[in-house]
């Protein structure tokens, strides 16, 4: 497997008759697991569009603000400064492409 688990995972994997083998991560190991865990999760979510997906990646994500040393509300704080300063997505813009104003 090679892999970040869910904390629960080698319990239900004893339970279902098996032995997991385990260890536990350094904080930096874990950063590394972290950002793959995050890229896994979007990649099933993008495969299967299911809010089981979303939710996974979510449970990542709020794991990453946690390790971070970083608050839900100060995400909050900054996606909200973005939207005021960069807009959101709402309007479904999708740029082509950008010409050159300056003349040569």
């Amino acid at each position: 497997m090679q892999k970040l688990v869910r904390d629960l995972i080698p319990n239900i994997i004893m339970e279902q008759g098996n032995t997991p083998k385990t260890r536990i991560l350094t904080d930096e190991e874990f950063k590394k697991e972290l950002d793959k865990k995050l890229v896994e999760e979007v990649n099933e979510y993008l495969s299967d569009q299911n809010i089981e997906e979303v939710a996974d990646v979510m449970e990542v994500i709020y794991t990453l603000l946690d390790v971070h040393g970083w608050s839900f509300d100060d995400v909050e704080r900054v996606r909200k400064e973005k939207a005021q300063n960069r807009g959101g997505f709402r309007e479904k813009i999708y740029l082509e492409s950008i010409q050159n104003g300056r003349e040569n």
